[in-house]
């Protein structure tokens, strides 16, 4: 019993105020799924078992390091930034399950994900549930176009690469190009990229050849571009088939010029396919990692070694850790009571940012645009390492 009456309990005006405030606050964050007074969960699928599960464990390392830091000094208004990676081994059919399973965890937005066959699936799910994706390890044009309010897509496109891949080997007189792909979404994107590019110069793929994902059946492919005798072969594939490809092609005293994407998961490349890789051009997304005078690949390589001892440097880990960098600048900006929406709409507010990745990359998004770069780097293999390609005149040199 107290003197306002049985059951009645008194407090101060100030304290009643500040009460409201934190009842305020919590019902904000539990509107927002993810969200909590100390954490913000972000979830991933990528591959992180199966046949190209480097690129998927690269991905999230990379992610990891740059949000390990993030939270060492003191998280985004106070809340760590909290991921939660799980496996589709790069396969579309337990792409459903895998993204149930991060629905079940409540997840405020997805990121770091792998991969074209998986991304087709990911994509439509993600945009009925109105749940940000940002940061996908693909170039698919189906991420860019037709613009999807879900989807912030950081890297250049494969027709960004295929583009520069072309227009240099023309200019240098090689017009015979074939294209030995992986026979699914990831492989006619890349496709499709380099018959656009060469359909600008009146001209089209010389012989295709296919492979099935997740196999090394490649010798039928092979054999069916060989017979047209190209000048050089795009090659589209992750770093297993790809290397197994140059390998047997260079076993058969086949030796055009190849090329390959950035997907193929450089140094796993070079690693599999040993002295074959030599002389391999491959575009990349992401600037060299040897080059520290860039402040953002500095600091990657610091928080690497400081949260991953160890671990090499990688192309594919430097990408995962732009990518989380994006994800918090856009947390960032988006405040203290963030939510989905305002999440979107502060990612699309960067314009014209310089991120410390070179003249080449400039962060630019907007309402209408949802791709953040849109330059690469070409890089050829010389003494199993990939180098800053600056003079294509040099190939075959």
């Amino acid at each position: 019993m107290n003197r306002f009456g049985a059951g009645v309990i008194y407090f101060p005006r100030a304290a009643v105020l500040m009460f409201a405030v934190v009842i305020a606050i919590s019902a904000a964050s539990a509107q927002t799924p993810g969200v909590t007074e100390d954490s913000i969960l972000i979830g991933s699928c990528s591959a992180l078992d199966g046949p190209a599960h480097v690129l998927g464990r690269q991905t999230v390392l990379g992610a990891s390091a740059y949000l390990h830091m993030v939270n060492d000094e003191g998280g985004v208004f106070g809340r760590k930034v909290q991921l939660q990676a799980f496996d589709d081994s790069y396969d579309p059919d337990k792409a459903p399950a895998c993204f149930k399973r991060m629905m079940k965890e409540g997840v405020f937005a997805l990121g770091f994900f792998v991969g074209t066959p998986t991304a087709k699936v990911y994509v439509p799910m993600a945009q009925e549930e109105k749940i940000p994706v940002v940061g996908l390890f693909t170039g698919a044009q189906m991420l860019y176009e037709p613009l999807k309010h879900e989807v912030i897509n950081v890297r250049a496109s494969y027709y960004d690469e295929t583009r520069e891949q072309v227009d240099k080997l023309w200019e240098l007189n090689i017009r015979k190009i074939g294209v030995i792909y992986q026979d699914d979404p990831f492989g006619k994107a890349v496709l499709e990229g380099v018959k656009l590019a060469l359909q600008k110069h009146g001209a089209a793929p010389v012989a295709l050849g296919t492979f099935t994902r997740n196999t090394l059946d490649i010798d039928p492919g092979i054999r069916a571009v060989m017979a047209a005798h190209p000048q050089a072969v795009v090659v589209v594939g992750p770093y297993a088939p790809a290397a197994a490809i140059v390998k047997q092609a260079h076993a058969m005293g086949w030796k055009p010029q190849f090329l390959t994407v950035s997907f193929v998961g450089t140094e796993e490349f070079i690693k599999q396919a040993g002295g074959d890789a030599e002389g391999t051009i491959i575009t990349q997304v992401m600037p060299p990692y040897d080059r520290t005078d860039y402040p953002t690949v500095a600091l990657y390589r610091q928080c690497l070694a400081k949260y991953s001892p160890g671990e090499p440097p990688t192309f594919v880990s430097l990408e995962g850790f732009v990518d989380a960098m994006v994800v918090v600048e856009g947390l960032k900006r988006a405040g203290k009571d963030v939510t989905r929406e305002k999440f979107i709409s502060a990612i699309e507010s960067i314009h014209a940012m310089n991120v410390g990745l070179g003249p080449r990359l400039i962060l630019n998004y907007s309402a209408t645009d949802h791709k953040g770069f849109d330059r690469v780097y070409p890089t050829i293999v010389k003494n199993s390492q990939p180098v800053l390609l600056t003079d294509w005149s040099s190939i075959g040199k």
